[in-house]
């Protein structure tokens, strides 16, 4: 049986890892990591201070964070005077080749500027093109990839559609 203590553990190694991995507060990671793995699934402010051992303020400030990053959502039941926080799963995120694409476009247009004599910031220009390029052309194909593994045999994209919305609509 899993204790508060065991969910605790689990949440300050999420804090940590994404202190150094996404450069937010550690507290940001700890509710992150604790919502993961809370019962219920979706708590108050009061709730996340009071089990992080945090202040209001701290909680406020990275629900903020993970609200504005797309990774919590807040929802409000009729008669609740409190909104609670739940953690959201977007199998999208990561996944945009956007940023990729205008990092390989900023590496061609440095390339432009360097004459032929710059032998080595034109091959470091070129690798970070080409990566840049690969992944923005590989990240979707890859999605639908993993996206074809998670439906179930015989389920229609109907049904995974259906799913997909009702997900994000969270519980009535």
């Amino acid at each position: 049986m899993t204790t508060l203590e065991d969910r605790l553990a689990y949440a300050e190694r999420v804090g940590a890892v994404w202190a150094a991995r996404y450069r937010v507060a550690p507290v940001t990671g700890r509710i992150a990591g604790y919502l993961y793995v809370c019962e219920p699934s979706a708590q108050t402010i009061e709730e996340l201070a009071t089990a992080l051992q945090a202040s209001r303020t701290a909680i406020v400030g990275g629900v903020q964070t993970l609200e504005s990053r797309g990774l919590v959502r807040r929802t409000r039941t009729a008669g609740e005077r409190a909104d609670r926080v739940r953690i959201v799963f977007d199998e999208a995120r990561g996944f945009d080749p956007a940023p990729y694409r205008e990092a390989a476009d900023i590496a061609a247009a440095g390339l432009a500027l360097l004459g032929e004599d710059s032998a080595d910031q034109r091959a470091l220009l070129e690798r970070t093109a080409t990566l840049n390029a690969y992944l923005a052309e590989r990240l979707p194909q890859v999605l639908a990839e993993w996206q074809a593994l998670q439906e179930p045999q015989g389920k229609t994209a109907a049904h995974a559609a259906q799913d997909a919305q009702a997900m994000k609509e969270g519980p009535r």
